[in-house]
């Protein structure tokens, strides 16, 4: 384990790809270890919670920005820590390691598919799916799937959509949609109070994962609310995945012993 920064900057700089809590856990740790860490954040968010080390915010500009990146900055490992939907990123972040022969872990926290009522939920493939699957019957629409897919439920027939995000949506909305700008975590009783001050039949979500924002699926089983996940974005099977900070500080440590 190297006993400075210094001492780790000789053999490169590793980038976290973050915007996660576990990106943020993970940095911590290799920061306290001694290593030179720089976490990326997309900037989407106003107000982000900042890692340990140093931070870069904004975007690449693609593979061939992100594998420039990775030259200019000595990177020698990559971790894409960044939210389980962030595909984008995620598919570019694959190209440039591995054109520029750069190791990269994908650190995904464990999806909501294994809990016990999953086998009850409506799953769908995408926001459009999840779209579909909300018309008709659902009157009163509790909506958690983040900012940038509002165009995707805009024709929601519903009578009353209440939408949570982080930030305000910058465009109008339909005149039945109520905006909440909250952050998590968030707990049982807020939940459950939440879907009955509300009377929400429907919950729309995505398998996030994570212990931050389940509450609402718990509160959604007690009250008989129907709910709609959309799964997973499919990632690179041939890129290392493990589940949790510990697992991911270990893999550094690995590869940065390897190269000394």
């Amino acid at each position: 384990m190297p006993s400075s920064q210094t001492t780790s900057h000789t053999l490169g700089r590793v980038l976290i790809l973050g915007g996660t809590s576990e990106a943020r856990a993970l940095a911590g740790v290799l920061v306290r270890d001694g290593y030179d860490v720089i976490s990326s954040l997309a900037g989407r968010v106003k107000n982000p919670a900042l890692p340990d080390g140093a931070v870069r915010i904004g975007g690449f500009g693609g593979p061939e920005g992100l594998l420039d990146y990775l030259r200019t900055s000595d990177i020698c490992l990559v971790v894409d820590a960044t939210h389980p939907f962030a595909a984008r990123i995620s598919t570019s972040a694959v190209a440039a390691c591995d054109r520029g022969q750069v190791p990269i872990l994908r650190l995904a926290r464990p999806g909501w598919g294994s809990r016990a009522a999953a086998g009850s939920w409506t799953w769908v493939n995408n926001h459009d799916e999840a779209a579909r699957a909300a018309l008709g019957e659902s009157r009163r629409v509790f909506l958690t799937t983040g900012r940038q897919s509002i165009d995707d439920f805009r024709e929601l027939n519903a009578e009353f959509v209440l939408l949570r995000v982080v930030d305000p949506p910058q465009s109008a909305l339909p005149d039945t949609w109520q905006v909440l700008t909250s952050r998590g975590p968030y707990n049982l009783d807020g939940e459950r109070l939440l879907l009955r001050e509300h009377r929400i039949d429907t919950l729309v979500t995505k398998d996030s994962g994570g212990a931050l924002t389940a509450a609402k699926l718990d509160a959604a089983g007690e009250l008989g609310v129907h709910v709609i996940v959309v799964r997973r974005p499919e990632y690179d099977e041939s890129v290392p995945q493990v589940a949790s900070t510990v697992d991911a500080a270990a893999w550094v440590r690995r590869a940065i012993a390897v190269r000394r």
